[in-house]
């Protein structure tokens, strides 16, 4: 099995996210997906109406920044090019060339990908892992899934997708620590000023820690 650069496999799928001092949020009776941005009109799909969308199922790994992988992962869900290509485009204002889509989960954790990676033929809005519906712990009712780019950009519980003509804001633009613009897992694109292989042997130490704060389900963990 070949890994991205600095990744080490590790056994089952951990709970991740920096919110693991809170409980997941709660999943709405009737959950929707705002789409917002660069359209004509602001349009709210319900998660059943995307659900019934073509689907596709995608066999990947799971990258998390912080050097663990999840390795032959089984994703079920829409490809978000066809939620693009069906739902969006017809409603883009001729004015407003998408650049970058802004992705927003009801934990209120956000990432931002430029539109030609969000369209990879691998990324979905995906509701089943391994055959079952998503839990609390990987996203319900459904998340963001970005095989080749790091946990942080697959935005968990997802509730909210904006289209914007440029990069919008970034709140930890100055951190040491702020996420890479495109956080692509082969090019090792953890950080957006730390190369990859400094943070390698900081974050090599923390992937036993992270494993134990998962398995008691407390304690926050990188994305």
């Amino acid at each position: 099995m070949t890994l991205p650069p600095g990744q080490r496999a590790v056994d089952g799928f951990p709970r991740f996210g920096t919110h693991l001092h809170r409980p997941a949020p709660p999943v709405p009776a009737d959950p929707v997906i705002e789409l917002r941005g660069a359209l004509a009109e602001a349009v709210t799909l319900s998660v059943t109406d995307i659900a019934e969308m073509p689907r596709q199922e995608v066999r990947a790994d799971f990258h998390c920044v912080a050097g663990w992988s999840a390795t032959d992962l089984l994703w079920e869900g829409v490809p978000f090019k066809t939620l693009y290509r069906t739902r969006v485009e017809p409603l883009l204002r001729a004015d407003a060339p998408v650049s970058h889509v802004y992705f927003e989960g009801l934990d209120g954790y956000r990432s931002v990908v430029l539109l030609e990676d969000a369209l990879a033929d691998d990324v979905l809005i995906a509701d089943r892992l391994d055959g079952q519906p998503l839990d609390s712990d990987h996203g319900a009712p459904v998340r963001l899934v970005s095989p080749g780019q790091y946990g942080y950009v697959n935005i968990k519980h997802l509730c909210r997708i904006e289209f914007h003509t440029s990069e919008p804001p970034v709140t930890d633009r100055w951190s040491p620590l702020a996420g890479h613009g495109r956080a692509r897992v082969w090019k090792e694109e953890r950080h957006r000023y730390l190369p990859g292989r400094v943070v390698r042997p900081v974050y090599r130490t923390l992937i036993g820690p992270i494993r134990a704060l998962s398995a008691r389900g407390s304690g926050p963990t990188p994305r």
